[in-house]
């Protein structure tokens, strides 16, 4: 695939989980009741739990910091953009698996919402971390040039 493709398709899903992590930060701060298909109360207890924050901060505060750094480094080519993607996207990875951890393991109930930003998460780091492996691809301009 070429970092092309690949870039769109980071920035695709992005905005994907971009979407997940404001819908959660609004609840949060609206009050309001989670909207969860699945049904049960897994997604109002776990966006009650402890786990909810870290240091005070919700962590679909940081989910959306998340994907918006990953989302502005598929706008950057080159080396800067592969490593900063790849660099969010496996921490992301990282804090998804915890969070999906704590709540299969601690909190005892899973959240519809939680479990996409995770899939979303996980699509990312593999395509970033292709990005970032794919050998460099030359430019119109290199190749016209020879740089």
């Amino acid at each position: 695939m070429s970092e092309r493709r690949l870039r769109i398709a980071i920035a695709a899903l992005a905005l994907v989980g971009l979407g997940i992590a404001s819908y959660l930060t609004y609840v949060h701060y609206a009050h309001a009741q989670v909207l969860c298909v699945a049904g049960g109360g897994g997604c109002e207890k776990v966006q009650s739990s402890d786990q909810s924050r870290l240091a005070g901060v919700p962590v679909a505060v940081l989910g959306m910091v998340g994907y918006f750094g990953i989302l502005l480094s598929a706008l950057v080519r080159g080396e800067p953009g592969r490593v900063a993607g790849a660099l969010l996207a496996l921490m992301g990875f990282g804090f998804s698996a915890y969070l999906t951890y704590a709540e299969l393991f601690v909190i005892d109930a899973i959240c519809q919402w939680c479990v996409a930003s995770a899939v979303v998460m996980t699509a990312e780091a593999v395509l970033a971390s292709a990005r970032l492996l794919a050998p460099p691809q030359r430019d119109a301009h290199q190749l016209a040039y020879g740089g």
